[in-house]
C-alpha cells in the first residue's frame, strides 16, 4: 500500500497570452511519500509557481488527478477547498504573512480559529508549537519586535498548529540573510526528521540541495533529480540573477 500524501498524474494547465497558448503544466506527473522533504525547483517561467499553486489547492488544473491525503482536489468546490487549505496545507511565505497587530502566540493560533478550534486547546497547541521553533519566550511579542529569522519561525509554527498533510514552504529564506537562511533551513530538517512532510519551492539549488530529494520544472515538464537535473547546473544558478 503506497504512503503518498501527494498523487499528481497528467496535470495539465494553460493560459492564454498574446493569442497564445502557455502550457505551464504539460502532463506532469508524481508522488510525493509521507514524511520526506521534497524540493521544488526551476527558474523563472518555468511553470513552479503554478505547480506550487495547485499544490497549495489556490489553483485547479485543467485537467488530470491530484489525490492530497487520499482526498480528490478536482472534485472539490471552493468551500471544500478552503477547509483542505486550513486543515491539510501549511503555508510558509518569503515574506512571513503575520498580522502586524497580533502577538506571535496569536498569529499561531489563527489557523485553529479559523477551524473552530477551543480557545484552551488553541492557546495550549499555539504554545506548543511556539516551543518546538525555539520561540515560547516570545510568544507576547508582536511581528515588529522580532527579527526576520524569528517571524519566520512563528510563520513555521503557524504552518505547523493544525497538523496539517504537508508543509508548503514558498521560497521560505527569500528575505532572510545567509546565516538566518541556515538555521532556518535546519529547523524544516528537524521538523522532516521528526515525520512531517515538507514541499520547499525555489530557484536556489543549493537551498534545494538540502532536500532529501529534488524535482526540477522546466517549460512546464518535470525532471526527477539525477541526470538531466544537473545536465546543467548554470540553467538554475543563472536564474537566481533574475529575482
Amino acid at each position: 500500500m503506497s504512503d503518498a500524501v501527494i498523487k499528481v498524474e497528467n496535470l495539465m494547465k494553460s493560459y492564454e497570452l498574446g493569442g497564445e497558448t502557455i502550457h505551464a503544466l504539460n502532463h506532469i506527473s508524481f508522488n510525493i511519500q509521507k514524511g520526506e522533504f521534497i524540493a521544488i525547483i526551476g527558474p523563472s517561467g518555468s511553470g513552479k509557481s503554478t505547480l506550487m499553486n495547485m499544490i497549495g489547492c489556490l489553483d485547479r488544473p485543467d485537467s488530470g488527478l491530484y489525490l492530497l491525503a487520499g482526498k480528490d482536489i478536482g472534485k472539490m468546490d471552493d468551500t471544500s477547498l478552503a477547509i483542505i487549505r486550513n486543515q491539510e496545507i501549511g503555508f510558509i511565505f518569503q515574506n512571513f504573512h503575520l498580522l502586524s497587530k497580533l502577538t506571535a502566540l496569536e498569529n499561531v493560533e489563527l489557523p485553529m480559529l479559523y477551524a473552530g478550534v477551543p480557545t484552551q486547546e488553541r492557546r495550549e497547541r499555539a504554545m506548543s508549537c511556539l516551543e518546538m521553533v525555539g520561540l515560547l519566550n516570545r510568544a507576547t511579542h508582536m511581528p515588529m519586535q522580532l527579527s526576520g529569522g524569528q517571524q519566520q519561525r512563528v510563520a513555521i509554527a503557524r504552518a505547523l498548529v493544525n497538523q496539517p498533510a504537508i508543509i508548503l514552504a514558498d521560497e521560505p529564506t527569500g528575505a532572510l540573510d545567509s546565516k538566518t537562511s541556515k538555521e532556518v533551513l535546519e529547523l524544516m530538517k528537524d521538523l522532516n526528521k521528526i515525520g512531517h512532510t515538507i514541499v520547499l519551492i525555489t530557484h536556489d539549488l543549493e537551498i534545494a540541495k538540502q532536500a532529501e530529494r529534488m524535482i526540477s520544472i522546466q517549460d512546464g515538464k518535470l525532471l526527477e533529480n539525477g541526470g538531466v537535473l544537473f545536465e546543467n547546473e548554470r540553467i538554475f544558478k543563472d536564474s537566481a540573477t533574475k529575482y
